[in-house]
């Protein structure tokens, strides 16, 4: 129920990140206009510069923080939701007639954040390697309105890797048929009831951490009633955008050299120093390093 499907062309790609450059081909003008600006609001996906600018195609180019982007004519704006590094949901954000939609909805799953509706949008990302941990399969898929956007999406991809491996379009289906049926099993807990009670139990305790140290902060989530499992709950995003405080300007330097923490610093996602990216979704032996090293002080043994 994440995601409205009726009438809907699917296209499978090799990953949500040949789909974002599949879609960026498929919408741009292919005339003489120049290269159309790609924007997302900062903070946004660290690799959304560089993948928009890799090629230095004469189709597309990177056009920076969709909040300062005051330019005419057309552009195209990637709206993550929920966001990935704050984990925010996330709406357009340039008011102009002129602009495309990407959503990337790579995190809209009922683990991360309630699913209060069906999102309905022109062109959605998704990929197995968020829903299901399944990155090494590179598989991801598109849900498109429009049939000649699919279609230039398909003509990308087939250029690209002329197609997409069979091996992996059988496994992921294999794996989200079991996940399928896990949500009808009145007998044992479904995926989704899994990896949620893994993201709660998490999240308690780096907000508990942060609480007991204010040396960091994380941000503050609102609740809303998730349609999927019926209940109110807080995001609980697979990446945690942590602040450090007491006057610490580069997060990513103290934790590194204080903490022994490897961190990506927010600078790369368009936002200030003081913020880093964590991932929420590591094995259980590092996660629970990671809690002891930014619960204790920096003089102790770590």
């Amino acid at each position: 129920g994440n995601a409205v499907t009726q009438d809907r062309f699917i296209v499978v790609g090799t990953g949500s990140t040949q789909l974002y450059q599949a879609a960026l081909y498929a919408l741009s003008p292919h005339d003489d206009s120049g290269p159309i600006n790609v924007v997302s609001a900062a903070p946004y996906y660290s690799s959304y510069p560089l993948i928009t600018d890799c090629l230095k195609s004469g189709l597309y180019r990177w056009g920076g923080d969709a909040k300062t982007y005051r330019e005419e004519g057309p552009y195209i704006e990637l709206v993550t939701s929920p966001n990935n590094p704050d984990g925010f949901l996330r709406e357009p954000v340039v008011n102009s007639s002129k602009g495309k939609l990407i959503h990337d909805l790579a995190y809209y799953w009922p683990q991360y954040t309630p699913i209060a509706s069906a999102a309905d949008h022109d062109v959605m990302l998704f990929t197995a390697s968020k829903s299901t941990g399944h990155a090494g399969m590179r598989i991801g898929w598109a849900l498109v309105k429009d049939r000649e956007t699919a279609r230039k999406m398909t003509e990308y991809i087939e250029l690209n890797t002329i197609g997409v491996s069979k091996d992996s379009q059988l496994r992921v289906a294999k794996v989200l048929k079991a996940v399928s049926d896990s949500c009808g099993n009145e007998t044992a807990k479904s995926f989704f009831e899994h990896s949620y009670d893994a993201m709660y139990e998490r999240w308690k305790l780096l907000k508990q951490a942060a609480k007991d140290t204010k040396r960091f902060t994380v941000p503050d989530f609102v609740s809303q009633r998730c349609n999927f499992f019926g209940k109110v709950f807080e995001l609980q995003p697979a990446f945690a955008w942590f602040k450090c405080e007491e006057g610490i300007v580069d997060c990513e330097k103290f934790l590194r050299e204080e903490k022994k923490i490897l961190t990506k610093s927010g600078k790369h996602f368009g936002d200030d120093q003081s913020y880093v990216r964590i991932s929420m979704l590591d094995r259980d032996t590092n996660f629970n390093i990671f809690l002891h090293r930014v619960s204790v002080s920096s003089n102790s043994t770590l």
